[in-house]
């Protein structure tokens, strides 16, 4: 479906734009892609590497509301992937983070109405169910703005929907690569912050491919959350570097032990399909389908039980010591 299409991702230099543009041009022939972002050296140093005549690099902010309707000017597709997401940083700087993530949310949905784009998916994180840290917060609100988007739009042929999942295994930020430099560095110990903690578990890859498929699904208004397994971060260790012992450092400001994906609260709103769940408006919508139990793709999903969560710390699937190695390999750690 991305053949001769314009694709524009905001964000785009970092990790998931990066394997996200290499994606798109291995098995697609687009006519553009678009680079938003506000760091001119990421983006040079980008072109180095994705220098294709279909490739574009736009510097521009998600706070600037007119930089942004001129760079979706003839765009099909937007991937919306530039946030603010570090949990303590946030915590310190908490207008800084809900001007890029909540009023850059209302910006992008703003220039993809005023260009008629045709879909919009908004990546989103498992720290915006039940979120108990500002990140997490400005995250819920912008998923709620672009299911929101949905209504707004009116007359307008744009569709929004919303993808969610988990820790990508060695983008920026990650517990991995931080494991791995303490190891090179010949640490005597790895900190973890409590023995009890777990996480949702992605690869950079599997983010996009799950973000490629949706953009097929979606008929507008859906938060989309990928099955995926948890890691206990003390086997995470351990598998790294069997013989370090651990020092336990305390919980950062604003993280939790457990993530969430699909809160109980939403268990109601909330469809299971083969692969992935579904988390359906709580509004109805005027002008759009209300029902989400058939996607685009003809799959189709049946309500959980009330009361299910999709908890990091009570998943079917947790990685053992080999899994979590292969983990590390695809990831490039």
């Amino acid at each position: 479906m991305f053949n001769q299409k314009s694709i524009l991702i905001t964000g785009g230099t970092g990790s998931f734009g990066k394997q996200y543009v290499s994606t798109l041009l291995a098995r697609f022939q687009p006519r553009r892609i678009i680079v938003y972002s506000r760091d001119e050296l990421k983006q040079f140093e980008m072109q180095q590497d994705f220098n294709q005549s279909c490739m574009r690099y736009f510097i521009g902010d998600v706070r600037d509301k007119e930089r942004l309707v001129q760079a979706m000017q003839g765009v099909d597709y937007v991937i919306h992937a530039a946030a603010l997401k570090q949990v303590p940083a946030a915590e310190y700087n908490p207008m800084e983070c809900i001007k890029t993530n909540i009023h850059g949310a209302e910006n992008v949905i703003h220039a993809a109405l005023a260009n008629g784009v045709q879909k919009v998916i908004a990546l989103s994180t498992d720290k915006a169910a039940n979120p108990i840290n500002l990140y997490g917060a400005t995250k819920l609100a912008s998923d709620k703005l672009f299911v929101a988007a949905n209504n707004m739009a009116g007359g307008h042929p744009t569709q929004f929907s919303v993808v969610r999942y988990g820790n990508v295994v060695g983008s920026r930020g990650s517990v991995v690569p931080f494991f791995k430099k303490l190891i090179g560095n010949r640490s005597d110990h790895l900190p973890i912050t409590d023995e009890r903690m777990t996480r949702f578990w992605i690869t950079l890859q599997e983010g996009v491919d799950f973000v490629l498929a949706n953009f097929e699904r979606m008929v507008g208004g859906e938060i989309f959350v990928p099955k995926i397994p948890s890691v206990r971060v003390v086997d995470l260790a351990r598998a790294m570097a069997p013989d370090l012992p651990h020092k336990i450092i305390g919980i950062r400001p604003g993280e939790k032990l457990h993530e969430i994906m699909c809160p109980a609260d939403d268990s109601h709103l909330t469809l299971e399909f083969k692969n992935h769940f579904v988390i359906r408006p709580s509004i109805t919508f005027t002008r759009r389908t209300n029902d989400f139990t058939t996607n685009l793709l003809g799959e189709t999903g049946v309500p959980v039980e009330q009361g299910c969560e999709y908890n990091s710390g009570k998943n079917h699937h947790f990685l053992n010591f080999e899994e979590i190695m292969e983990f590390n390999r695809i990831a490039g750690v």
